[in-house]
């Protein structure tokens, strides 16, 4: 028998590894094939396999002939199959294996290498598991665009303003240590200059980088500072909010592939719906804001969407700049009102409700140098690095991006569990 053969003792290890992998699948073809179970929901496995099942009609209706709308859907599909193909695989590999290991019948040195192999067959495995779910879960809109980061000082007064520049700066540092190019569209200081060391009244920051959007999607929200004011002279701790808004970038270099013109686009703004003002620039800047009027302002009338822009001396790059926000304004706003509608159907399959902008997502606390995100349920104890934007914001960030994830497969399932009812 090929066991008897294997066992002899003048084979090493690595010459009996070679001969024995090949013959541990054909081995095991006939024992048990039952695997632990895979950390993918039921219902999004079943999703993938009718997706699976729908990529293989359209690809032999292809084969017959040509069709654009079949192509592009099997081009979509075809990353979710080929990701659950690997799962299938990973799947198959650590049955075999396990059956080996509990089959009593089994030579004693297949079971040792059927070990060995397990644990990295179990990691490949876990990789698969989380590539077929990425795989399924839809890609954000706006995903691919740059983005504009907001920030404003909320409740707690200057003690908001103060923490909201040291927000701007945190975002800053971050971008420059991971190498993404920023370009700065507003800053406001309370009393209308740019002047350093007075608190923050606006910055909006543009991370040109594409994807960018994707990557600072998990920071909208209100921020909020635990810690003992400078001006605070009996040392009691104050609490303040700052909130922080992240839009996708509709900069001129970013939105070729855009439609600006077509009504049902997000992008779309009728520019008979906008009102369009003209003035004088306030603040620092001589004879050019006296005699200028270079400042501009618009105001979206349906919703009461206004944005102002004065930082440049031109009018006319003053009004591209207010167009350019304005477009992001309004076409995250309607992504967040189509969410929302989805939230409310949702929230009787899945008993949770999605957390929107409005509330509080973190906290910076000085006295205990503590940072906790409320979403993803992750705390810190190194607050100088996140505030530097170091690695340990990052980490946050991808631990809220986790959590986003999580959530995004909830109502994935949540959506299959409405459409069987």
């Amino acid at each position: 028998m090929p066991t008897k053969m294997l066992a002899t003792p003048w084979i090493c290890r690595s010459c009996l590894s070679r001969l024995a992998r090949p013959l541990l699948r054909s081995h095991v073809r006939f024992q048990s094939t039952a695997a632990s179970p895979a950390p993918i929901p039921p219902a999004l496995l079943a999703r993938a396999r009718d997706i699976a099942s729908e990529h293989k009609q359209l690809t032999e209706k292809l084969s017959h002939g040509f069709e654009t709308r079949v192509a592009k859907k099997v081009g979509e599909y075809s990353r979710i199959v080929n990701a659950l193909g690997e799962w299938d695989k990973a799947t198959e590999s650590v049955a075999e294996l396990t059956s080996m290991i509990h089959d009593s019948t089994t030579d004693p040195e297949l079971q040792s290498l059927a070990l060995d192999d397990l644990g990295e067959t179990r990691t490949q495995l876990a990789n698969a598991s989380q590539s077929l779910i990425t795989s399924l879960v839809p890609v954000h809109p706006f995903a691919h665009l740059p983005c504009l980061l907001e920030i404003r000082p909320g409740a707690g007064g200057s003690e908001a303003a103060i923490f909201a520049g040291d927000l701007f700066r945190m975002y800053l540092s971050f971008c420059n240590h991971n190498g993404f190019r920023t370009n700065l569209l507003k800053y406001e200081n309370i009393n209308g200059t740019t002047e350093a060391g007075v608190p923050l009244s606006e910055a909006i920051v543009e991370v040109e980088n594409d994807n960018a959007y994707d990557v600072f999607r998990c920071e909208a929200g209100v921020h909020r500072v635990q810690r003992v004011p400078a001006t605070e002279t009996k040392g009691r701790t104050h609490t303040s909010a700052v909130s922080v808004h992240v839009l996708p970038s509709l900069q001129e270099n970013s939105v070729e592939h855009e439609d600006f013109e077509n009504p049902e686009s997000d992008y779309y703004i009728d520019p008979k719906e906008v009102r369009l003002e003209v003035m004088r620039a306030s603040g620092a800047g001589g004879q050019h804001v006296n005699k200028t009027e270079s400042a501009v302002r618009l105001t979206h009338i349906p919703t009461n969407t206004v944005v102002a822009m004065q930082d440049s001396r031109s009018q006319q790059k003053n009004k591209e700049k207010a167009w350019a926000l304005l477009r992001s304004r309004i076409a995250q706003s309607r992504r967040e009102k189509r969410e929302e509608d989805m939230a409310n159907m949702r929230r009787s399959v899945i008993g949770v409700a999605k957390m929107g902008r409005g509330d509080k997502v973190r906290t910076y606390n000085w006295g205990q140098q503590r940072v906790t995100d409320h979403r993803s349920g992750t705390t810190v104890h190194d607050l100088d690095d996140v505030m530097a934007g170091g690695q340990t914001l990052e980490m946050i960030m991808e631990s809220v991006r986790s959590w986003l994830m999580e959530r995004d497969v909830e109502a994935l399932i949540a959506d299959d569990g409405a459409a069987k009812k």
